[in-house]
């Protein structure tokens, strides 16, 4: 016996969407609603993630109850301007309406309005759609690895003056998603950060790690309030990126300026990293050496050795307490881009690193201003 396909009310459709803005996952939506998880991804990823608009008519429309006495009034043989005149309405606003709908013969009030509603739900013309430049602006910049809301927030900075070579981070990812004819192409996804092929709503999430003993690590509760207000260059924010087949990069990243320096280790042990960051530290200028900051991992255990070659104080976060290095974190993050969890980061060549290096900080950052890191870095070594 077939089975009978189940339809979505609009009431499930709603409160499908409402959980989705939430952050909830699909199979604890599915479960709400008494559904398999597959209908319920079928149904958000075929609108690319984004719930669709609900769209109201002006105060202005006819209403149902005006089109039937429309409809009554041409049974009646009235002229449109002594329906409009019952309707307290303009007589070009019947004519109109009758014309639109199959004329005095053929008009009938339902069908009226719900064309009606049709027309008031047909999506808006896209603005990455009609507008080339700013379309090609766009895909140049995701080409480049800008995230969306850095395209959008550096279109604000580049063209302050002309509103129409600006457009929001959600309207390039709905053009990304969604997939509306004419506007940026699918290949462009594999630019993103993520590799998602729906947009998800934001909902937090914390990564716990264990911390590691460190002799005589100085708390990060000691450090200057200079680096606390990133006041002053020079202090840095570092980690490790782990790969497959205990494969790691170091990652440095400047708190003032997000500058971000990758150094190649062939392990993650002390003595290793430690010779590493002297040989990468010792390559920047004395103003850019003065303090850095790391978590409680016991690669950084030789930092007082770290210390006494190159002059630059360790601090060290509180545990479990990622948050205290946010730079470093959302570089990180960022780095995913490049280096997805489960590469083998052995087989990258100092050549790949430079050029991640180059992408990372030629980027605009909205927490610069939508600067790149590269330009700030400029600004304070002149």
């Amino acid at each position: 016996m077939a089975r009978t396909k189940r339809t979505w009310t609009g009431e499930e459709k709603a409160e499908l969407w409402s959980r989705w803005r939430r952050g909830e996952s699909l199979s604890d939506i599915a479960r709400a609603l008494g559904r398999q998880k597959g209908p319920v991804h079928r149904l958000v990823a075929n609108a690319g993630g984004f719930p669709p608009p609900s769209r109201k008519r002006s105060d202005r429309c006819l209403s149902l109850e005006e089109r039937e006495e429309i409809s009554r009034g041409v049974a009646g043989g009235l002229s449109a301007r002594a329906i409009a005149r019952g309707l307290g309405r303009d007589a070009a606003t019947v004519t109109r309406e009758l014309n639109r709908n199959g004329g005095r013969d053929a008009y009938r009030a339902a069908a009226a309005d719900q064309q009606a509603w049709d027309r008031a739900q047909r999506p808006k013309a896209c603005k990455l759609a009609e507008r080339p430049p700013l379309r090609l602006a766009v895909a140049q910049r995701l080409q480049m690895d800008w995230s969306p809301e850095q395209i959008s927030g550096w279109l604000r900075e580049e063209f302050a003056e002309d509103d129409s070579m600006q457009v929001s981070h959600e309207t390039i990812y709905r053009s990304l998603f969604v997939q509306a004819r004419g506007v940026l192409k699918k290949e462009l996804q594999a630019h993103l950060r993520t590799r998602r092929t729906t947009r998800r709503a934001k909902h937090s999430s914390r990564n716990r790690k264990p911390g590691g003993q460190i002799v005589d690590a100085i708390s990060i509760r000691e450090r200057p309030a200079e680096v606390e207000d990133r006041a002053v260059p020079g202090h840095w924010e570092g980690d490790l990126l782990a790969g497959a087949n205990n494969s790691y990069l170091a990652t440095l990243v400047e708190r003032q300026t997000r500058y971000t320096l990758l150094v190649k280790l062939p392990n993650k042990q002390a003595a290793t990293v430690r010779e590493a960051l002297i040989e990468a530290v010792h390559r920047l200028p004395m103003t850019l050496r003065r303090s850095l900051t790391w978590d409680r991992g016991l690669e950084m255990a030789e930092h007082k050795e770290f210390t006494i070659a190159t002059d630059i104080a360790v601090y060290f976060c509180d545990p479990r307490s990622p948050w205290q290095r946010g730079s470093n974190e959302n570089t990180n993050g960022l780095l995913r881009q490049y280096f997805p969890k489960g590469m083998d980061l052995s087989a990258v060549t100092q050549a790949q690193l430079i050029h991640v290096e180059n992408r990372l900080n030629q980027r605009p950052r909205k927490t610069l201003g939508f600067a790149a890191p590269v330009d700030k870095l400029s600004e304070v070594l002149r």
